[in-house]
């Protein structure tokens, strides 16, 4: 009784339970439409007013770039969820991305941060100093 259950599950668990639709997004430009979607979905967050008087709309801007729509957009997402393994790894390339990009801005960061120190300690070295040496004294000097 056991044995049979465990084949079925098994069985069953290989089947596929979303059928792939025929305008399925590619991977590669799956990870991309999702990157941006996690940018726009943060830059929202952080700068709602600013979006709003430019008019952007997220999903609106997607469709636009990638040139797709809302169902060939869920549909492709409801068939890669379907697939754990490929919907993770989709997902763990835009973290790969998102920490690439992430350490670039650090390092452009870091750049400016030191190039403005330099400028400064620059400024600064350049600032003439009165001397501290006495190199003649104006009231004490012979007249000639």
């Amino acid at each position: 009784m056991f044995l049979p259950l465990l084949g079925l599950l098994f069985f069953s668990c290989g089947e596929k339970v979303v059928e792939k639709p025929e305008n399925l997004i590619p991977k590669d430009k799956m990870v991309n439409i999702l990157y941006d979607l996690s940018i726009l979905k943060a830059s929202k967050s952080s700068y709602r007013n600013m979006m709003d008087e430019v008019g952007i709309e997220t999903m609106d801007f997607l469709y636009k770039k990638y040139q797709i729509d809302s169902a060939q957009l869920s549909q492709s997402n409801l068939y890669y969820a379907s697939l754990p393994l490929e919907y993770q790894a989709i997902y763990e390339e835009i973290e790969a991305i998102l920490k690439e990009k992430h350490a670039a801005l650090e390092e452009t960061t870091q750049n400016r941060n030191d190039s403005i120190a330099k400028t400064r300690k620059v400024d600064l070295d350049s600032i003439k100093r009165p001397s501290t040496t006495k190199t003649g004294d104006s009231i004490n000097a012979p007249k000639t």
